[in-house]
Formats: C-alpha cells, structure tokens, sequence
C-alpha cells in the first residue's frame, strides 16, 4: 500500500469505500453468527420447557391424586379435598409459568456482541470521515 500522502482524494476515498464495505460485510456475518447462536438457545430452551412441562404433568396428576386422597382421609369430602390440591397446584403452576416466560423475553435475545460491536465501528467510521 502507498503512504497516505502519495494516494490523492479519490484513492482515499475509495480505500475508504472499500473498508467501510468490508467493515459491513464482517458485521452482517458477525449478525447471522450470533443470531444462529441465539437460536439454538431458543430452541434448547423450548425443547427443556416442553420435556419438563410432559413429566411434570404426569407427576402432578399421580401426586394430586394422592394428595387429595391423604386430605380425604383427614375426615374432609372429596371435593374439598380435590379443590384444594387443584387451588394450590395452580399458584404453583402461574408462578413457574411466569418464570419460563421472563426467561424468553426479547431482550434475551437480542444480538449483544453485534450492536456493541456496530457502534464501535459507526463512530470509527464517522472519526475517519
């Protein structure tokens, strides 16, 4: 490459140009590279819900049962009893649902390293301009 004084405008300009394009180019692939990246979270983290969502059902449902049966031995009627279990397995399941949900909000899953990294080079750009 020729020193900066031997290059007139339009060299300069070009070289810049250029720079700026490649500069682009490596942010989109920076861009695509971590969306994947925040895809394959979404996805292990959708797949982790589901699964546990399966067995926890299952589980609740032969828990319930014998929870209320154990309330219905205490001398109170089965249907209090069943109200009861099902009253508190619904807090329990809001509340866990409410996580999961804070869990996937966008701002998770925004690309960080790419925007931190575009700005850096905007305001290098808008230095050598």
């Amino acid at each position: 490459m020729n020193p900066p004084e031997d290059r007139g405008p339009a060299t300069l300009l070009a070289d810049l140009v250029n720079q700026v394009t490649e500069l682009f180019r490596k942010e989109i692939q920076l861009l695509r590279a971590e969306m994947n990246e925040k895809k394959n979270q979404l996805t292990a983290a959708l797949g982790l819900i589901v699964v546990g969502a399966v067995l926890g059902l299952t589980a609740l449902n032969v828990l319930a049962g014998a929870l209320v049966r154990a309330i219905e031995r205490t001398g109170i009627d089965a249907g209090w009893a069943a109200l009861i279990v099902g009253v508190v397995l619904l807090i329990v399941g809001v509340i866990l649902a409410r996580k999961g949900m804070d869990n996937l909000k966008a701002n998770q899953l925004t690309p960080e390293r790419t925007t931190r990294a575009a700005s850096r080079d905007a305001a290098l750009v808008k230095e050598k301009m």
